[in-house]
């Protein structure tokens, strides 16, 4: 491995000028810096990040907190972020918290213990209104951003979130201006924001058109495909009078039109389905998914900005950017 005395012997120079040189300092002259500079790249040398670290007190990490993965909702976040971090000069640790709050509190602790100069956190969401980690944050007054709608937990930190109420009425909005008027909404998990705001979103669509939302219309179906397949086999079961269905993501709605598809349902022809988030899956369904799109990678862009002004010691404001309505294959007017 090669040290900064390896340099200075090379160049012929003290281990402090190389030491100021690689720093780039003031009082050591451009011949002499450009020189110190160009023989540490042709000799190899990589500088130490962590000695730099515990010099300025800044590793240049930042701890990256999601729910799993493998959810390809968080894909083009996670990937607006990586590559502002890389621009800002920044390395991005991942880690995941399976939705647990015990295992969300350990990942946190052990990003904390790595010096992560900041967090992002998509918080495993619960009901209780405080969370012994995030009063830790709050304490340490560790950068954090949310990502995602902030809770009584998390309230007191800056959040980027996507305007879900807005878009889960134009979807009811859509669906109605087609002819719809039952309309099932299939509900995400029970304690999380953005599963109520789409549901409100959906309630008050109906409400703007004077239908009371029906009760026996919706359903619990959580978040993944498997669950989406349990609801709809559970509605086709009860027999449900619908001739849209609503759900809360992607996810969810292609679980449901696929066990609607096994059991001979036409969409659109016999059922629409619409869902929510634009997963790139969504787009090459076997009956291309209508959707909302939740502009992903400027939810990232913008919670790399709010976390450099935190990092410079501003307070900047939080971010909520709207949603919009894409229409494909899988709705259209309701057959006579």
């Amino acid at each position: 491995m090669i040290r900064l005395k390896d340099i200075a012997a090379q160049a012929g120079v003290s281990l402090m000028t190389v030491s100021k040189a690689m720093r780039n300092a003031s009082d050591v002259s451009a011949q002499t810096k450009a020189r110190v500079q160009l023989l540490a790249q042709q000799m190899g040398y990589v500088p130490n990040s962590l000695a730099q670290g515990l010099r300025n007190r800044k590793t240049r990490l930042l701890g990256l907190v999601l729910s799993t993965v493998v959810n390809p909702v968080f894909i083009r976040t996670i990937s607006a972020i990586e590559e502002s971090a890389h621009e800002w000069g920044f390395d991005v640790i991942l880690s995941h918290t399976l939705n647990s709050p015990e295992r969300e509190e350990a990942c946190i602790q052990r990003l904390l213990a790595r010096r992560v100069d900041g967090l992002f956190i998509f918080p495993a969401y619960r009901l209780a209104p405080t969370a012994a980690i995030y009063d830790v944050l709050w304490q340490r007054q560790t950068p954090t951003v949310i990502l995602g709608q902030r809770v009584p937990f998390c309230s007191r930190f800056h959040n980027v979130e996507s305007d879900d109420l807005d878009g889960s009425s134009q979807m009811t909005r859509h669906l109605l201006e087609l002819g719809h008027k039952k309309i099932a909404f299939l509900c995400g998990p029970p304690g999380a924001p953005w599963a109520q705001e789409r549901l409100e979103g959906y309630r008050r669509a109906l409400r703007e058109q004077h239908i009371e939302p029906d009760d026996r219309l919706m359903f619990t179906a959580g978040a993944s495909m498997e669950e989406g397949g349990k609801v709809a086999l559970q509605m086709i079961h009860e027999s449900v009078s619908m001739t849209a269905v609503q759900a809360a993501n992607d996810l969810v709605a292609m679980g449901a039109a696929n066990v609607f598809f096994n059991q001979g349902i036409k969409i659109p022809g016999g059922l629409s389905i619409g869902g929510f988030g634009n997963i790139l899956m969504s787009e090459h369904f076997r009956v291309p998914l209508t959707t909302v799109r939740q502009p992903k990678q400027r939810l990232g862009a913008a919670a790399m900005d709010i976390m450099q002004k935190l990092l410079r010691g501003e307070q900047p404001e939080s971010k909520r950017l709207p949603a919009s309505l894409i229409v494909r294959a899988s709705t259209s007017a309701p057959n006579a």
